[in-house]
């Protein structure tokens, strides 16, 4: 048997870890853990691209503040805008990167490369983090999708390469229960017609049974019918939670997406990503920003305190950003531009470092970022902490090509 990456790590547990990189270090340490709960993540994504000035990187004595104030947090000397005021008490779970950066400055290109980890590429599609997060995690005991979209944008996360099968499963407001998933007709006549299904998909497999398999049909509406039945379903429903929970994360559809996030990863879900869009603000930047932190401050620092209170916050990594930042410049119109050339990210749980920010970007916008972080070590590090190798290759069909789960390289100030 050959050994991996991870194996090789493995074997040099019992030689001590001194001689580990922070990364290898993670990764040594989780492939110790073989009997312990495979790990998920969170995805809170700020569709349109939030300006990292009225956000997680202010700078109140900037001519390009827009007079923005900032607040003090629980994270000694990070601070953040102001409207963060439950976020900031909570920052010593969180851990802010600064420096971000991307080489994509429009929308459909810019998501692309946030959720890949890679720039688009005409001859193949990628998957995004959570697509990978299921394909290479083990599945489980759950009935309900691994890979869930809740307020999906205009560009989901998709399977890519690895196929249909690992698309996000999108969902709305989760206010009230799942439509369509509850049979219309009495259980009696449901089951007739599954059973007369069972007929018409026999008679067309007849000659075509390759066909048939590579359409993933009869998985596909199997699995269906164990979620429609599985109790698990009652994740989606948060309307189950007290009023105080509810209240907690906010009276919001993104609140109560977040709500669910946490629900679904509870019960087995793998990757959860929970969309608050509207951050495009090339005009009005002031007031759009300052109304969207009102949204998120409440729901992502309840999604932190819930996770920790349910033991889960060291299981689970959580990502907030969005496609990239907005200009240091306020434009005549009030607003700020895209900026993909140093902008802000937060990660929290995954046993991740936290309390600090990472790196710097100028306000300005006149000098590099101190420290750059590209967007493919982002990944490299959510990778990492889920215990998977950022180096482990996956064969593209077709092509037969071998692709990387990342390009980029760990960031070992995240990694435990």
């Amino acid at each position: 048997m050959s050994i991996d990456r991870r194996g090789f790590l493995t074997l040099g547990v019992g030689a001590g870890l001194g001689w580990l990189t922070p990364a290898a270090t993670a990764l040594a340490r989780r492939a110790e853990k073989t009997d312990g709960p495979p790990s998920s993540l969170i995805l809170l994504w700020l569709a349109g691209g939030p300006s990292q000035l009225d956000t997680f990187d202010p700078h109140p004595e900037s001519p390009n503040s827009g007079g923005v104030r900032a607040i003090e947090t629980a994270a000694r000397g990070v601070r953040l805008a102001e409207g963060f005021e439950r976020l900031a008490a909570e920052m010593g779970s969180v851990a802010l990167i600064r420096s971000a950066t991307s080489k994509e400055g429009d929308h459909e290109r810019g998501t692309y490369m946030l959720k890949t980890g890679f720039r688009p590429d005409p001859t193949i599609v990628h998957p995004s983090i959570g697509a990978v997060c299921c394909h290479e995690l083990p599945v489980g005991e759950v009935d309900v999708p691994r890979h869930v979209s809740i307020l999906a944008g205009q560009w989901p996360s998709r399977g890519g390469y690895l196929g249909g099968e690992y698309d996000a499963f999108q969902v709305d407001d989760p206010r009230g229960k799942l439509p369509d998933v509850a049979a219309f007709v009495p259980p009696e006549r449901d089951a007739r017609r599954v059973l007369d299904l069972d007929v018409v998909d026999a008679a067309f497999a007849r000659g075509r049974a390759a066909r048939v398999k590579a359409t993933l049909h009869r998985e596909a509406t199997a699995a269906a019918r164990a979620m429609m039945t599985s109790e698990q379903l009652k994740a989606f429903d948060v309307s189950e939670e007290s009023a105080g929970t509810l209240a907690e994360y906010g009276d919001s559809p993104f609140g109560r997406g977040c709500l669910a996030a946490r629900r679904l990863i509870e019960v087995g879900a793998r990757c959860v990503e929970v969309t608050l869009g509207g951050w495009d603000s090339h005009v009005a930047n002031r007031e759009i920003q300052g109304r969207l932190v009102g949204v998120l401050d409440p729901a992502f620092s309840a999604l932190i305190r819930d996770l920790r209170r349910r033991d889960l916050l060291s299981r689970t990594v959580v990502l907030c950003c969005g496609e990239f930042g907005r200009t240091p410049r306020i434009n005549p119109l009030g607003g700020r531009d895209h900026w993909p050339d140093g902008f802000s990210m937060a990660l929290a749980g995954g046993g991740l470092n936290t309390g600090f920010a990472l790196g710097a970007a100028d306000p300005a916008g006149q000098k590099d970022p101190i420290a750059p972080v590209p967007v493919q070590n982002v990944h490299a590090t959510i990778l990492t902490a889920l215990g998977l190798d950022p180096r482990r290759e996956n064969v593209a069909p077709v092509t037969g090509r071998p692709i990387r789960l990342s390009e980029g390289r760990p960031i070992d100030e995240l990694l435990g």
